[in-house]
């Protein structure tokens, strides 16, 4: 048995944020981030797309806009202080036509109501100054925006937890939590593990971690894959920066877009297709439990009753070149499917509510001696050091 103050599951970006900012407030605590993969970041830290994100779309106080907010310069003071390499390049986000301009002024409206300095309308000819290769009716410039890469972010959380105390044991896949009044008790395959305090940061496992504590839940995580193509070489021209479209606002995704990145190229998606597996990055994964585990989900049966002509076009997307492309192409027509060659994918864990609802904002459950973090989406990666303070000071009132 192996005794730690704090136990947390799950090594991907909030889980080590949330160690290191437990760590820098007391580094007398024993804390254990225990991962089931043989390395950190492998899912969805590992498979994002580098995309440093201002706040502009999400709900003024909303926690997804207050962590988003404190968390970019957080992250930004980490990465000079750490020698991150980052670039802050800006992008545009684009109203294709007419009818997508209120939705345009929401966003530009939330922007402003979330304290992002600087961001302005564009024309269709400033875009074209910006984006020569774009086409739209108008947009918005959010200069925050930048591009970074969250694995190696990852890489120099890890080593300060280490550099502090902190451990991090990898192939450690948790298959059963006990309780009793004061403790916890975790058992892998192979070793058993004892704490005061359990945070759950598992994840597109989080529902399971949730339910292993014995805490009923009224969510489910939904797997939703997401699909890249790369530009050619060159055709990399087409792209100087990020151009988003505006977004969906029945859903939480953001829709196909560019984005450059940090180490080179340029990404062109994702799309947002149900994943048969929760970590499938194929076509082809498949995982019976996980997939019965959605279809029988009565909010995920809603969604698709509700939105099965979007799911279709994403699928049609999923499965043809040709209507990826069509879609990409409403930003920067002249692309050809042939400039595109496959790139990777992410799957990203989305609740859903057991009444049809895709739950838009970070999600935390707390209980007397465990933390259940259930819903972390996009923008974890660039609030995770707020997220870990916040969740940090929620242990410490917990363990003192």
């Amino acid at each position: 048995m192996k005794n730690f103050d704090i136990i947390i599951i799950g090594a991907g970006i909030v889980g080590l944020a949330t160690a290191l900012k437990t760590l820098e407030k007391n580094p007398s605590l024993r804390i254990a981030i225990l991962e089931k993969e043989n390395k950190i970041a492998a899912h969805q830290t590992g498979h994002n797309s580098g995309v440093i994100h201002s706040g502009i779309y999400y709900k003024p106080g909303s926690m997804k806009a207050v962590n988003c907010i404190q968390g970019y310069k957080m992250l930004l003071d980490f990465c000079n202080k750490e020698n991150v390499k980052y670039e802050l390049c800006g992008k545009i986000i684009v109203a294709l036509n007419e009818a997508e301009l209120q939705s345009l002024d929401n966003i530009f409206k939330r922007g402003n109501e979330n304290g992002l300095k600087g961001i302005r309308y564009i024309s269709k000819e400033e875009m074209k100054d910006i984006e020569p290769h774009v086409s739209g009716v108008k947009g918005i410039f959010v200069p925050q925006t930048g591009i970074i890469d969250y694995k190696a972010v990852a890489k120099k959380y890890a080593d300060k937890i280490s550099q502090a105390g902190g451990e991090i044991i990898t192939g450690e896949e948790v298959l059963c939590i006990k309780k009793d009044a004061s403790t916890l008790k975790i058992i892998t395959a192979g070793n058993e593990y004892s704490t005061k305090l359990l945070v759950n940061c598992a994840g597109l496992f989080s529902d399971k971690i949730t339910n292993m504590t014995g805490l009923k839940n009224s969510f489910r995580i939904i797997p939703f894959r997401g699909e890249y193509y790369q530009l050619k070489k060159e055709k990399e021209y087409l792209v100087k920066n990020l151009i988003y479209p505006v977004p969906d606002p029945a859903f939480p995704f953001l829709g196909v877009h560019f984005t450059r990145m940090v180490g080179g190229g340029i990404e062109a998606g994702p799309n947002a297709v149900l994943s048969f597996k929760k970590e499938g990055y194929k076509k082809s994964d498949f995982s019976f439990s996980d997939t019965m585990r959605t279809l029988t989900w009565p909010g995920f049966q809603k969604i698709a009753f509700k939105y099965w002509r979007t799911g279709f076009g994403e699928i049609l997307r999923s499965f043809s070149k040709k209507a990826f492309t069509a879609a990409l192409q409403h930003l920067i027509p002249e692309l050809k499917e042939d400039d595109l060659i496959p790139g990777g994918a992410g799957v990203r864990a989305q609740a859903s509510d057991k009444h049809g609802g895709l739950i838009d904002d970070f999600l935390i459950i707390e209980d007397k001696n465990v933390i259940n973090v259930c819903n972390a989406p996009s923008p974890a990666a660039t609030s995770s050091l707020s997220i870990g303070d916040k969740i940090s000071d929620m242990v410490l009132k917990k363990v003192s």
